[in-house]
């Protein structure tokens, strides 16, 4: 099958990076590997939509570092290609990342893939409903039994009536944003620095105010969710712990976290069961979420990270299942060409 994997940028791609990795367990099984960015397409005056992809050349790599050294060499070459010609659009972009420099490319994969999708192409995940992910306010749409407490507002009173109630022990942060940005915890020993806090954050839009979930001292667990289940190889699930760094609040491992392994007990389970029918109807193929206790702090949706260290550290290759998943679907897509819309194929 030709497959594209949508990025940001091919600047800021990295070789430990997911889409790097299920890019190249594309590769690995024969198939055509293509990386599309936000400002490559061209809708033809006959109405054609075209795409300026960079293809990787075909061949096999003994891991994924060195494919990614195949990614950045000369070898691999600029081409135009019909979107038609693909079987497979993977949005593998986080819009967060182009809202202040490049506003104009934040939903491009989003208003694309649409179009990708009327021309018969498998775009995962499904599109339209990542066009009501962009912000954290989609999060406010999954079983209230497994949120934390939450408030969005731009009202200063508001949080500081919410922080009473908690006792002065909530999280808050943007509405719109990525990574464990601006995200600050309010506590018994920096309460009076709530007023900084909220300024800081309603200069850029609404924030969110959520109850402190004590367990999140441990830390939070990734879980990989694929077509509404998490994702699981011989009885070990892609899955790891992000600690805190001593002095972050933020588990982020990027933001100083640290990644160890994590013990998926029968409470994660729980929770991916009861937010299951939500990510099917969505068309949601492939997801991280993010718990602590028995909540569930974010819904990764665009460009879930961390599959590498899932894999390395349970010794099995999650890329594998995925990539035969969408081979799966093609197949499916070939001989049920009108029985399926994209929705319901992103998930089955």
């Amino acid at each position: 099958m030709n497959i594209a994997f949508f990025v940001n940028d091919l600047a800021t791609e990295y070789p430990n990076y997911a889409t790097t990795f299920l890019a190249w367990q594309a590769r690995q099984r024969g198939h055509d590997v293509y990386y599309v960015t936000p400002g490559d397409f061209l809708l033809q005056g006959n109405d054609d939509l075209c795409v300026h992809a960079r293809q990787v050349p075909s061949g096999k790599s003994k891991d994924h570092t060195l494919f990614f050294k195949t990614l950045r060499s000369k070898s691999s070459k600029r081409v135009m290609l019909n979107v038609r010609e693909l079987d497979v659009l993977m949005l593998r972009n986080d819009p967060a990342n182009d809202v202040q420099d490049k506003p104009w490319a934040a939903e491009a994969g989003i208003l694309w893939g649409r179009e990708c999708v009327k021309r018969g192409v498998l775009v995962i995940n499904d599109p339209d409903s990542l066009s009501r992910a962009t912000n954290k306010l989609y999060f406010q749409s999954f079983p209230r039994e497994v949120r934390a407490e939450t408030i969005i507002t731009r009202h200063a009173d508001d949080v500081k009536a919410f922080a009473k109630k908690h006792k002065n022990e909530i999280i808050l942060k943007p509405l719109q944003g990525s990574g464990g940005s601006g995200v600050f915890k309010l506590g018994k020993d920096n309460k009076t620095n709530l007023n900084q806090m909220i300024e800081a954050i309603t200069r850029d839009g609404y924030v969110i105010a959520q109850e402190y979930v004590p367990a999140a001292k441990r830390g939070d667990i990734r879980l990989f969710i694929m077509n509404g289940h998490p994702l699981e190889v011989n009885g070990k699930y892609a899955a790891l712990r992000r600690e805190q760094a001593k002095d972050d609040i933020r588990s982020n491992i990027h933001a100083g976290g640290k990644a160890v392994e994590a013990q998926v007990t029968e409470t994660e389970l729980k929770v991916a069961e009861i937010i299951r029918p939500k990510l099917v109807a969505d068309g949601m193929f492939l997801v991280g979420i993010d718990i602590v206790g028995d909540k569930i702090l974010e819904v990764n949706v665009f460009s879930p990270g961390n599959l590498v260290t899932c894999s390395k550290m349970a010794g099995e290759d999650f890329s594998a299942p995925i990539i035969e998943a969408l081979e799966r679907k093609v197949a499916i897509k070939r001989d049920y060409a009108h029985d399926f819309d994209n929705r319901h194929l992103a998930i089955i």
